[in-house]
């Protein structure tokens, strides 16, 4: 599944690449900085939970800024949500628990829908 999250990711940021604003919020700003947040749940749950993926989730992170090249604010914001979501789950989860494993299954299904959702509308 995570590979399927990196597919739709790398096909997200080739359609809203040019669909960014220069210096303005984007009307997906609100989705992208939710889905910075997942991928920074997903860096961090997917670490303790051995899926020995490394800096993965980060990397995907780093793809979505070089795609969408936001900057001042944006840039700021989207930031902050992978470490919102990665500073989160770690104050709550110090080692892998069912309810890890069942977190790091609904934000992925919440990443692809986000992903799709996304592509669906702005794609065109």
């Amino acid at each position: 599944m995570p590979r399927f999250l990196a597919l739709a990711l790398v096909v997200l940021c080739c359609f809203l690449a040019p669909l960014r604003a220069q210096e303005n919020a984007a009307p997906f700003d609100s989705e992208l900085q939710r889905f910075a947040e997942i991928l920074g749940t997903l860096h961090y749950l997917r670490g303790i939970c051995g899926s020995n993926e490394g800096g993965k989730w980060r990397n995907e992170m780093q793809a979505l800024l070089d795609a969408e090249t936001p900057s001042g604010d944006r840039r700021t914001r989207m930031i902050a949500g992978f470490n919102r979501g990665y500073n989160g789950f770690q104050q709550t989860y110090r080692t892998c628990t069912p309810a890890a494993t069942l977190a790091i299954r609904r934000y992925i299904d919440e990443g692809l829908k986000i992903s799709r959702d996304l592509t669906a509308r702005y794609a065109n």
